[in-house]
């Protein structure tokens, strides 16, 4: 007996328009990482993202602050080529969980607050990523065809 949706209504997208898709939005958030870890590089430096961290209150101000620029500015480049895209998404998800528990939570919804709406849409399209994979047009797929053409021959 299948359980697959008999009404068209409720089928996927054709598979060009998924891979598509998949494409753009994985590129839209990765760059909208890359320009907040290289903020945290360049514009306010390491120093000054430490210095953030410590006023909102997050643990270990210098630790967090590398590891928040760097998952950031390399994970959106992942994410951008489709590279570890399981890894780069998860990374990612973990890090917004900890803006949202650390620094976003406490001030409501709405990021004109300093909310967790951002920080949220952003891990969440992350882990969508970490669990779907980053589709065909990607490194991974490129890749991973190529394992499967050397394992066949």
């Amino acid at each position: 007996m299948s359980t697959a949706p008999t009404d068209s209504r409720l089928m996927p997208a054709p598979a060009p328009a998924r891979e598509w898709g998949l494409l753009i939005t994985r590129v839209i958030l990765g760059v909208v990482l890359v320009a907040h870890g290289w903020q945290k590089f360049t514009e306010w430096g390491i120093t000054g993202t430490t210095a953030s961290f410590e006023e909102m209150g997050v643990p270990a101000p210098p630790a967090s602050a590398l590891i928040a620029s760097i998952v950031e500015l390399g994970g959106g480049i992942l994410l951008i080529l489709g590279l570890f895209t399981t890894v780069a998404g998860l990374l990612v998800a973990l890090n917004m969980l900890g803006a949202v528990l650390f620094v976003h939570a406490p001030h409501g919804v709405f990021v004109a607050g300093n909310g967790w709406e951002l920080v949220a849409v952003i891990g969440l399209a992350a882990l969508v990523f970490a669990l779907v994979g980053p589709g065909r047009i990607s490194l991974d797929a490129l890749i991973a065809g190529r394992r499967k053409g050397a394992v066949q021959a």
